[in-house]
């Protein structure tokens, strides 16, 4: 990856149904090899989809519970079940397996307290969970999907020479 992917990866996470020709002509490159870029970033799995991002209200979804779980079980068999149950759950938008006082974080989304109360006792109907706690989202302050792109190429030497594009 290079200076000019990572230029293509900004815009295309800005909104990712732009023409490939007008992204070309922003970042300085033709049609065909802006494309040839998008391509190669798409197999090489760096652009895993491209998706639609919906307003959580306008669809009936815009409450934010943000759930901790903990578990006193730490075998491989319930992991996976725990997996597979929670992967079900179209509520459950995120999900990650944490370090620290809490074994996993989700990210569910719903209409109202009533719709997580129904989440709630379907999850712990399908397997056994030590602890829940729930916080429910006051205010959305920030929410993004796009990723920081300063990372994306390696760091320049302090005393290395600079290189001057051709």
């Amino acid at each position: 990856m290079d200076e000019m992917d990572v230029k293509i990866l900004r815009i295309l996470q800005q909104d990712c149904t732009r023409a490939v020709a007008e992204i070309g002509k922003e970042v300085g490159l033709s049609t065909t090899p802006c494309w040839r870029r998008v391509q190669k970033l798409e197999e090489a799995g760096v652009i895993q989809r491209r998706v639609a991002i919906l307003d959580a209200q306008q669809v009936n979804a815009g409450v934010t519970v943000f759930v901790s779980i903990k578990t006193d079980k730490h075998s491989l068999d319930w992991l996976e079940k725990f997996h597979v149950a929670v992967a079900e759950f179209p509520e459950v938008v995120e999900f990650y397996r944490m370090s620290g006082d809490i074994d996993y974080l989700l990210r569910v989304a719903v209409p109202d307290i009533a719709a997580y109360d129904a989440f709630y006792k379907k999850l712990i109907s399908r397997i056994a969970i030590a602890k829940v706690s729930s916080a429910f989202a006051m205010e959305q302050i920030k929410y993004t999907t796009a990723l920081p792109l300063q990372f994306a190429l390696p760091k320049r030497e302090a005393n290395s020479p600079q290189t001057v594009p051709a």
